[in-house]
């Protein structure tokens, strides 16, 4: 039943991506062109999600369980370190030079988009370096 119902929220994500625009690298490159042609759509698009994900934390909150009656696991608030500093930057920095972040990316993969098999690609391979550094550094 779980995977059921996480197949059912992955596609209706993926569908989410679609119909707002954030799977079109051209709408996400437009919208971090502050001092072009800046596209505000996915302004909106962000803010629904923010509320939605606000309201969504709110009940989650209040609630012990999962409707499946699965224990709720929120993560816990953590310290800002340099690894999540670093992390955030490169993130950023791949989101505005690509226009793909890892959910439209896998949209992208599904379509046969050769850009969003790129990206995948090197996604991948950046999770592999970073599990490599990894076991590196608990040596």
């Amino acid at each position: 039943m779980n995977t059921l119902f996480s197949f059912l929220a992955g596609l209706v994500f993926g569908a989410g991506l679609i119909v707002s625009g954030l799977s079109d690298p051209s709408n996400v490159l437009g919208f971090l062109d502050l001092a072009g042609l800046w596209n505000p759509s996915l302004a909106l698009v962000m803010g629904g999600a923010i509320t939605v994900g606000v309201a969504a934390f709110a009940l989650a909150k209040r609630r012990q369980t999962t409707w499946l009656g699965l224990p709720f696991l929120l993560p816990a608030a953590g310290a800002i370190d340099r690894r999540l500093v670093i992390g955030s930057l490169l993130f950023g920095v791949g989101w505005g030079l690509a226009g793909i972040c890892p959910g439209p990316a896998l949209v992208l993969v599904g379509a046969g988009a050769p850009q969003g098999l790129l990206f995948f690609a090197a996604m991948l391979a950046g999770m592999g370096v970073f599990e490599c550094l990894e076991r590196f550094n608990k040596r």
